[in-house]
């Protein structure tokens, strides 16, 4: 799906089920009255049911419905709390919340944000993983480890939310079924094309054999206007 809206960059999102039993995955995206641009929000269930979908979908549009001067981490609080009052499941989460020029990113678990300019892929968040922690310090890392998190929705403390801030450019988020079976690399040949985005990266970590729901929600560099200013000129 690709939607466009006046005075707002122009934003695609994607999601497949995959060999699942259920869509786990859920994005939200609000532009609030007055407010400089769009929050965006992408939440994964944690497990393959119900429950796990329903946490999805409430967290994503709590997180995308908090008003953009609260920011980023208000944002996964306010997903909190909804998930506690009305589902009985569980998600990870990263959320991008307008600023002049750019966003600003908090996230808990392993769903990531990452920064394209149209040539170069940089990932502004560390996965809260079992793995990450374990390569911080300099320990022996298993492929188990890299499907465990360390902070969810419903569990993460206000100081264990990460954050980053980028400007200009392009913004992608995904779930791990994107850029668990795509490499950076491979993720970067992709948007490399100006006819591509989420839709290709979906269906290429599906065709790379991805075993997960796979969402990406890819945010179009806004073009930047320009004007011609004439200076006077000395006789």
């Amino acid at each position: 799906m690709i939607t466009t809206r006046p005075g707002y960059p122009r934003w695609h999102t994607a999601s497949a089920q995959g060999p699942r039993s259920h869509n786990a995955d859920a994005v939200g995206a609000y532009a609030a009255a007055g407010a400089p641009g769009i929050v965006f929000a992408l939440a994964d269930g944690v497990g393959d049911d119900p429950a796990a979908a329903q946490a999805a979908r409430v967290a994503a549009a709590a997180a995308a419905r908090t008003p953009v001067h609260k920011g980023p981490v208000e944002a996964v609080l306010a997903a909190q709390q909804a998930v506690r009052e009305r589902s009985y499941g569980d998600a990870v989460l990263v959320v991008a919340v307008p600023v002049a020029g750019g966003y600003r990113i908090a996230w808990v678990g392993d769903a990531r944000a990452y920064a394209w300019d149209g040539t170069a892929l940089r990932r502004l968040t560390t996965d809260h993983t079992l793995a990450e922690y374990f390569r911080a310090r300099r320990q022996p890392v298993t492929p188990r480890m890299e499907h465990v998190v360390t902070t969810s929705v419903r569990t993460t403390k206000p100081h264990e939310i990460g954050t980053a801030e980028v400007t200009g450019g392009g913004l992608l988020l995904t779930s791990d079924g994107v850029h668990k079976p795509l490499t950076g690399t491979e993720i970067r040949a992709i948007l490399a094309d100006p006819a591509h985005g989420a839709a290709e990266l979906v269906e290429a970590a599906i065709a790379h054999g991805g075993s997960d729901n796979a969402t990406a929600l890819y945010v179009e560099a806004v073009e930047a206007e320009s004007t011609t200013v004439r200076f006077p000129v000395a006789a």
